[in-house]
């Protein structure tokens, strides 16, 4: 087969993700953009999580272009992305049970805040006890996750729940178990994912509605326009010192 139809297979694999998730998650789109809303509106903050590459799609909310300068991360060495040496260490480290209180008792998080929690499969100790441990400090948690890994997986917690058993929404991102959308006979693993692809599209839906329920309201969205654009800068500074008490990625 081509390298060409290979790549139109996975275009195609991802647009059939992104129509089914379009259309299948519209209302806990609509639910998770009104809470964030509602938590901004009520002076609450926002935080977003993932591990390895879950952190990807969390990093995508953060300090962009477009994007509500309110959304802080919650990260920790060895967590981010694949940054750490070796990269295997961020895989372990979502497995170690109470490291997730660890993190949270650390961070600036409180009652009345919300929390974007991403994880792929939802099965491992980190992303299961965060949510546990967020919503009994008073935090509405979404769970960004697939669905299908709590039906064709066992968890690995001690809990023996997943992600999406202990959120306030949960957005399935329809990924099949694995992560990998393309096979052929020729290759002996299943390759190319597409959840960062789809997960990352599903938030900016979510960050679109919150942006467009506070507009609703009468509450300018506190957005960040580019700083390769004329006046960029300024718009950013201006909203940075309006909300500087909720904005942690720039201290």
């Amino acid at each position: 087969m081509s390298d060409h139809r290979l790549a139109a297979q996975f275009f195609d694999a991802a647009i059939g993700l992104l129509q089914r998730v379009r259309d299948e998650e519209a209302e806990t789109v609509r639910a998770a953009g009104t809470l964030l809303a509602d938590t901004v509106a009520a002076g609450g903050r926002l935080f977003a999580f993932g591990a390895g590459h879950s952190s990807l799609p969390a990093q995508d909310l953060v300090y962009r272009a477009g994007g509500l300068a309110l959304m802080n991360l919650l990260a920790a060495p060895g967590l981010v992305g694949v940054d750490v040496r070796p990269a295997t260490l961020g895989s372990a480290l979502e497995r170690v049970d109470g490291l997730a209180s660890v993190l949270l008792d650390t961070s600036p998080l409180r009652a009345g805040d919300a929390l974007v929690i991403i994880s792929l499969s939802g099965r491992n100790a980190l992303p299961v006890e965060m949510a546990l441990h967020a919503r009994a400090l008073g935090v509405k948690v979404i769970g960004v996750t697939s669905v299908a890994y709590a039906s064709e997986t066992k968890p690995r917690n001690p809990s023996g729940t997943f992600l999406k058993d202990h959120c306030d929404i949960v957005l399935d991102s329809k990924i099949a178990v694995g992560d990998a959308e393309l096979t052929l006979d020729t290759v002996p693993a299943p390759f190319a994912p597409a959840s960062t692809v789809v997960t990352s599209a599903l938030l900016q839906a979510v960050m679109a509605t919150a942006a467009g329920s506070l507009a609703a309201r009468g509450i300018e969205p506190p957005l960040l326009r580019s700083g390769n654009v004329d006046g960029g800068h300024d718009w950013n500074k201006r909203v940075m010192e309006e909300y500087g008490d909720r904005i942690f990625h720039q201290h």
